[in-house]
C-alpha cells in the first residue's frame, strides 16, 4: 500500500514549508472578508501562516497577505488576527 502524502504549505511570514495541519489558514471569503480559518474548511482564497505572533508580524511587514489576496488589509483586521493567534497558541 502507498503511504499518503502529507500536504505541505509555505508560511507567508517566515517562508518555510510545513505540514498543512500545523499552520493557520487566513482566508479571503467570496464577499471579500479577511479572517482566520482555524478549522481549514471555510470557502475562499487561502494563505497560511505559522501559529506564532512573530510570523504574523513578518507577513504584515512584507504585505504578504495583501499580495496574496489582491486587497489592502486594515490594521483592525491584523490586530484581530493577532489576538486569535495568541489564543490558538
Amino acid at each position: 500500500m502507498k503511504a499518503k502524502k502529507t500536504p505541505m504549505r509555505m508560511c507567508t511570514g517566515c517562508g518555510e514549508m510545513f505540514d498543512k495541519r500545523t499552520l493557520v489558514r487566513v482566508v479571503k471569503s467570496p464577499e471579500g472578508e479577511i479572517s482566520l480559518d482555524l478549522t481549514g474548511k471555510k470557502s475562499g482564497r487561502g494563505a497560511y501562516v505559522c501559529k506564532n505572533a512573530e510570523c504574523l508580524k513578518k507577513a504584515r511587514k512584507k504585505k504578504a497577505f495583501e499580495r496574496a489576496f489582491g486587497v489592502s488589509i486594515e490594521d483592525e483586521i491584523y490586530e484581530k488576527m493577532q489576538e486569535e493567534i495568541k489564543g490558538a497558541e
